[in-house]
């Protein structure tokens, strides 16, 4: 069946979405009005209901996380919402099918185009906030630690950011396979939250994270680090690692330089390697996505693990979401909800 390159007339020409005009602060995100997406021939459009609220969202708005060519201009990277139009080679949905997107951009909006295989469907008894809180996690955690990482059920995994979207996501998806966990945070109360989940949790600011990986493993350090900090982590987290061991790095929040020991990289045959999701071409996103709708997709469906959703805002308040999201005092996803 060959679908319209062009949009059905019901849709409208314009869409409201919000736009920064100069880099800053929270506040320098604006309600402003935007043409409709035009659909490449592998997308869908969506009539956006919920979107996620992401550390590179924040980055962007300061100008300091440019899009990628050819990517939209605006905010956002994940959304859950209903197609509405299919671009003549996309495949997979139909219009009025409920999914959840893992967005090149543009998520800040009334509508987005998104190339069909970065898609899903809503997972079983979910609404739009709780599946719009799932793809930026997901498949940044299934592409580092369990492709490029490759944890195995029998080994460990320390994470660090325990509490953020990503560390939460991490450890349900590690443990459901069977996997050691640990994690750090930031305070007692977001320690107390991570042992909910049966995770040893370190409070980094009070204890050397190594110095308890190592007491607790009995020396032998853990199979894998996903960290997102960087800086003066780095070395720490080599000390941590077991022999062979993986660290990943998924971003760098106290800085992307760092002094380290390459004889314990030798010695341990440690492998440091690490990605950006972003800029990944649409075969390597689509990839992921048959990975995680055949083997996390269940997992949602059963209840066995779950997005833990901090607070929901009306996506007028958006920097109000984004003055939480730099504040650090949340736990699990910040979510706008964008329309019913």
């Amino acid at each position: 069946m060959t679908l319209p390159k062009t949009l059905p007339k019901t849709l409208p020409e314009t869409m409201r979405c919000i736009t920064v005009p100069t880099p800053g602060g929270p506040e320098a995100m604006q309600m402003g009005i935007a043409a409709l997406p035009v659909l490449k021939e592998d997308e869908i459009l969506i009539r956006v209901q919920a979107a996620g609220v992401n550390r590179p969202d924040v980055q962007q708005r300061l100008g300091l996380y440019p899009p990628p060519p050819g990517a939209s201009p605006l905010l956002g990277l994940e959304v859950a919402g209903e197609v509405v139009a299919l671009g003549a080679m996309a495949s997979g949905f139909f219009p009025g099918h409920k999914v959840t997107a893992l967005c090149n951009g543009g998520g800040y909006a009334e509508y987005v185009a998104v190339p069909a295989g970065q898609c899903l469907p809503w997972p079983e008894g979910y609404d739009a906030i709780k599946s719009a809180a799932l793809p930026e996690n997901f498949f940044t955690v299934w592409a580092n630690v369990f492709d490029i990482a490759g944890l195995k059920p029998a080994e460990s995994l320390l994470v660090h950011g325990g509490t953020s979207g990503i560390g939460l996501t991490a450890i349900q998806l590690a443990a459901a396979q069977g996997s050691q966990v640990f994690a750090t945070a930031g305070s007692a109360e977001k320690c107390a939250y991570l042992e909910r989940y049966g995770v040893p949790a370190i409070n980094y600011k009070e204890q050397d994270f190594s110095a308890v990986i190592h007491e607790q493993t009995e020396k032998r350090g853990v199979d894998v680090v996903l960290d997102m900090v960087g800086g003066p982590y780095i070395q720490k987290n080599i000390r941590a690692l077991a022999q062979r061991g993986r660290l990943v790095q998924v971003a760098f929040m106290q800085g992307s330089k760092a002094e380290l020991d390459l004889m314990t990289v030798m010695t341990k045959r440690l492998t440091i390697t690490g990605s950006t999701m972003r800029p990944r071409t649409a075969g390597e996103k689509a990839a992921i996505a048959t990975s995680l709708k055949q083997k996390a997709w269940p997992l949602l469906d059963q209840g066995k693990i779950a997005p833990v959703i901090d607070k929901v805002f009306a996506w007028e308040d958006a920097a109000a979401a984004h003055r939480l999201m730099e504040s650090s005092r949340h736990i699990g996803k910040i979510m706008l909800r964008v329309a019913d």
